[in-house]
């Protein structure tokens, strides 16, 4: 077998793995869990911290997300959906949320550490936080829409804060610490520069 082919061969590897891993920790949501506790942040950062190309990073774990919105909106919750439902109202906000995170994780993930993880599964909490109360509070006939409505919303949403958090240090602590793990039982699941370093 060729070099370029035997590298071809471990790239293909590691990103079936990664894609994987990701797919499986998406649809991890079919388990009854408490309110916000989501891997949907912690996907966006692991693939942005693995995936070698920027648009995998940020498309693969999109992807995940909504096909395991599919199949949430159209077999779990499928009575609440009168019609097949291939985006729920307001998507784009919690799509958004994703896409910065993802971004968030291009620009920490230079070096994956377990401080870079804690940091960014903060991060993601945050900026999840912040988007989705903002979309909440914009247009709405709930809140008044000046700086003191937002606020209000802001606080209504505190409560929640907690799961988001939960979900994203222990998803991002399950998924980076077995990738790690991984990486270190199977030499070709490490980035491609690793990999030949380690021939």
């Amino acid at each position: 077998m060729s070099s370029n082919s035997s590298t071809d061969s471990k790239l293909s590897l590691r990103f079936g793995v990664l894609a994987g891993m990701i797919v499986l920790a998406a649809f991890s949501r079919m388990i009854p869990h408490m309110l916000n506790f989501s891997p949907l942040g912690a996907i966006a950062l692991f693939g942005a911290a693995h995936f070698q190309k920027k648009w995998q990073a940020i498309l693969i774990p999109i992807a995940a997300t909504w096909l395991s919105d599919l199949f949430i909106n159209n077999v779990i919750y499928a009575r609440y959906y009168p019609e097949f439902t291939w985006f729920y109202s307001g998507f784009y906000w919690q799509y958004g949320c994703y896409v910065l995170i993802a971004l968030l994780g291009l620009l920490l993930f230079k070096k994956v550490s377990w401080q870079r993880v804690a940091v960014g599964a903060l991060g993601s909490s945050a900026i999840f936080f912040l988007v989705t109360n903002f979309s909440c509070w914009i247009g709405s006939t709930t809140y008044a829409q000046n700086f003191g409505g937002l606020m209000t919303c802001y606080a209504a949403g505190v409560p929640f804060l907690k799961g988001t958090m939960l979900g994203d240090l222990c998803y991002a602590a399950a998924l980076f610490g077995t990738f790690a793990w991984m990486q270190r039982q199977i030499p070709a699941l490490k980035p491609a520069l690793s990999v030949a370093n380690h021939q």
